[in-house]
């Protein structure tokens, strides 16, 4: 762990180079950290796309979760509204994971099974 004094003394901002990043260093514009983080997220996956549903901290409101779909940021938010406008409700992405409301785990199987996914019911 590093000590409070190497953790607030890395430069924040460059009258040359504007913002940097907190976590390398680098300027805004030659940081790579959001690529490497994602290309180490999509390493982890095992190719098996999980469908559950979910209510715990959601004050009872069932939820359907999809996690392990092997796409970048990008490509997951345009699946992510395919899916939405396939069941006909709202949703959001969470770190990775596509949440839609209600459940929809049927619906979302046979969706993500048509576009060639390897796809598992998970949970309760």
């Amino acid at each position: 762990m590093a000590s409070l004094r190497d953790q607030l003394g890395g430069l924040v901002y460059s009258t040359e180079s504007g913002q940097h990043c907190p976590d390398c260093g680098e300027a805004k514009g030659q940081c790579r950290c959001d690529e490497l983080s994602e290309a180490e997220r999509l390493a982890t996956l095992d190719g098996v796309v999980r469908i559950r549903r979910e209510t715990k901290g959601r004050k009872g409101k069932g939820v359907t979760t999809i996690r392990g779909v092997p796409l970048t940021s990008a490509e997951l938010k345009v699946l992510a509204k395919r899916l939405k406008q396939r069941c006909g409700t709202g949703g959001a992405i969470k770190e990775g994971v596509i949440e839609i409301q209600g459940d929809h785990r049927e619906v979302l199987r046979q969706a993500l099974e048509a576009e060639g996914y390897k796809v598992k019911l998970s949970g309760g």
